[in-house]
């Protein structure tokens, strides 16, 4: 699979952008175990124009997390383009236009999949990215606005003519938000309608290379994006090889150990600190680490998730985790 002139290789994995979640620790740590694809937070344009510096210090990135993309979210044309303009200038690999966002501060004013409400303005703007970069531009979008508008075949259609290289669709309808189970169905529709010959990627409900697989073998999709599953576990990428049906030793994530899994959350903490700042790493880092699925055998880890959700300081969270790792000696690996 190729998006402009970078080849992904069969059956590629990416992980989606999300906003408070894919930071630059992460990241790296996503793609030492075989992500495809990372993503930055997705930005708004009229934040990126205005350059607010929190904004544009969610978009840094490192050559070494290469191949990366940036993904982007406006409600008009002019500050689409030019805050793609503007991205283009930090190196992304590919620019993502996000027509799928379904939460009601993004969406609810037009953006996002707001747009899934004006399709004409959608492919406008499209059109223009296109026209005004370089790099290779993509998006992501959802089945519809709800179930009784589920125009995914024909949109798909009109945003490749439109010009972009590849397309992300996620199986919900904005009406759903994250409530109910995606549905591929569509998706492989769009995979197998002849006149589609850009790369579609299926989203949404993947929580294991197990099912990614799945989606894979049935749906014929060209890649498979992997949100919130990705949660606290970055190694779920490594797992990849092991689900291909090839040798598992392939994988490095395959022989973790629990140890080895709190030493890599501690790394993504102090890569966080180190690029950001004290107060944000630990903002961002401290998510991956209440819902990391490693901790399930804390007794009494509410409380422990509590502790983690308040930490301040680098020293008082590593405590946290090296508790949780004597605590966890002798259990089952997660």
């Amino acid at each position: 699979m190729k998006i402009g002139t970078t080849d992904f290789g069969e059956r590629p994995l990416f992980l989606a952008p999300m906003e408070d979640v894919t930071d630059i620790g992460f990241r790296k740590m996503c793609k030492r175990f075989g992500a495809a694809m990372v993503y930055t937070e997705f930005v708004s344009a009229d934040a990126v124009i205005r350059s607010i510096k929190s904004t544009l210090n969610k978009i840094a990135i490192d050559d070494d997390e290469r191949p990366v993309g940036i993904q982007i979210y406006g409600r008009d044309v002019e500050s689409m383009v030019e805050a793609a303009r503007i991205v283009e200038q930090v190196g992304p690999d590919v620019i993502d236009l996000n027509f799928g966002c379904p939460v009601k501060k993004v969406a609810g004013k037009g953006a996002g999949s707001g747009m899934l409400k004006n399709i004409p303005l959608m492919l406008e703007i499209t059109r223009e990215v296109v026209k005004a970069v370089n790099t290779p531009v993509t998006a992501k979008t959802r089945l519809g606005w709800d179930s009784g508008n589920l125009i995914i075949g024909e949109l798909a259609e009109q945003l490749q003519d439109c010009g972009i290289q590849a397309l992300t669709i996620h199986g919900r309808t904005r009406a759903q938000m994250y409530t109910g189970e995606a549905d591929w169905t569509l998706i492989g529709e769009v995979k197998r309608n002849p006149r589609i010959h850009i790369p579609i990627i299926g989203n949404g409900d993947v929580t294991s290379a197990e099912v990614a697989r799945e989606k894979f073998d049935r749906y014929g999709v060209d890649a498979v994006m992997i949100g919130r599953a990705t949660f606290g576990r970055p190694w779920i990428f490594g797992e990849k090889a092991s689900a291909d049906g090839t040798d598992a030793t392939a994988s490095d994530a395959v022989r973790l150990t629990l140890d080895d899994k709190i030493d890599v959350l501690e790394e993504m903490l102090r890569i966080n600190v180190e690029r950001i700042d004290e107060y944000r790493g630990i903002l961002h880092t401290r998510r991956h680490l209440a819902a990391s699925p490693i901790f399930k055998g804390v007794p009494d880890f509410r409380q422990t998730r509590i502790a983690m959700l308040r930490a301040t300081k680098v020293e008082e969270l590593i405590a946290i985790l090296e508790s949780c790792r004597e605590l966890l000696k002798g259990t089952d690996d997660a």
